[in-house]
């Protein structure tokens, strides 16, 4: 057996040590991929669900993989005379030849220490938006989400993120903790409308819709609150007034579920619809071409005089004499 290394050394020029390293790490990556081939398998047939098997399977590739790099550090590791000698030659040549990679996996190891995010939450960061499906040493795979597609619903592209970004990006959580964002339906009627008539009735579909999820937003902000100091005042709907050239405008400001915000916008205007059909005192506004002739429309004390009527020249006296 040691001749047969000792000729296939000559042959591909390499000592007999390296051969034996060489076929050592084979069989231990073979066995490695053995035994995780079994444990995928067994996973499959016995887990309660999809996603109790995707984080079986993560488990397991990550135990894997720590022992494959034990096992084969602890080959090569007496190439090098002693372990100190080994792990600063590797170091030093990930340092200069992997920075980006090196940043990744460490991007990775916060992820999962501190867990700004995990599988299942919707962030944003680096100008990307969607569902967190996976996270790998250096990538993070998000369901894309917005872009093209109006109220934040999946356009159907899967992004990669590199993990280092989290050290370079802000991120944003929008299920962590606290599962409902604000949302906000501007609603704008005329200036001959009711526009008090209008505000109370957006306030009252607002209510309606907004009651169900009452009970259970309280009870995140309490828990959320915990870990953060939160500044909701008022969870409840409100409706804020203001007024724009073409008409007053209405803005209903109401929590909804993160990923229900389109159905809830949906269900909010169709109720909104409704409403103001059955009032004959609402008008929509919308971009038209009006003329007001102010002589004839205007308050009384602020009318122009009309066009051909007498004027009086500054400082004649009416009275005359």
């Amino acid at each position: 057996m040691q001749s047969l290394i000792r000729q296939f050394g000559e042959w591909l020029g390499i000592a007999p040590s390296t051969v034996i390293g060489i076929l050592w790490s084979a069989v231990i990556v073979l066995t490695l991929a053995a035994t995780s081939a079994l444990l995928h398998h067994i996973v499959r047939k016995r887990a309660a669900d999809d996603k109790a098997a995707f984080h079986w399977r993560r488990l397991i590739n990550y135990l894997l993989t720590a022992i494959g790099a034990v096992l084969l550090i602890r080959v090569w590791v007496t190439k090098f005379g002693n372990v100190g000698t080994f792990l600063g030659l590797l170091t030093a040549g990930l340092a200069v030849a992997l920075g980006d990679l090196l940043k990744d996996l460490a991007g990775w190891a916060f992820i999962l220490s501190r867990r700004p995010f995990q599988i299942g939450d919707r962030i944003e960061m680096g100008g990307h938006m969607g569902d967190v499906i996976d996270i790998r040493l250096f990538l993070t795979y998000i369901l894309e989400c917005g872009k093209w597609v109006d109220a934040d619903q999946s356009t159907g592209r899967i992004v990669m993120l590199p993990n280092g970004m989290v050290f370079q990006e802000p991120v944003a959580n929008f299920t962590r903790g606290f599962e409902h964002i604000w949302d906000e339906i501007p609603v704008l009627v005329t200036f001959e409308s009711d526009w008090r008539l209008a505000k109370e009735l957006l306030a009252q579909i607002g209510r309606e819709h907004a009651a169900p999820l009452a009970r259970d937003v309280k009870q995140q902000v309490r828990e959320t609150a915990r870990d953060h100091v939160l500044f909701f005042r008022n969870l409840t709907p409100i409706v804020y007034t203001s007024v724009q050239d073409c008409g007053v405008l209405l803005t209903l400001r109401y929590l909804t579920p993160t990923r229900e915000r389109r159905s809830s916008r949906e269900k909010i205007w169709e109720a909104i619809l409704d409403a103001f059909a059955a009032q004959d005192r609402i008008d929509f506004a919308y971009p038209t071409r009006r003329t007001f002739i102010n002589y004839i429309e205007g308050k009384p004390d602020a009318r122009a005089e009309a066009p051909g009527s007498p004027t009086i020249p500054h400082g004649t006296d009416r009275r005359g004499g």
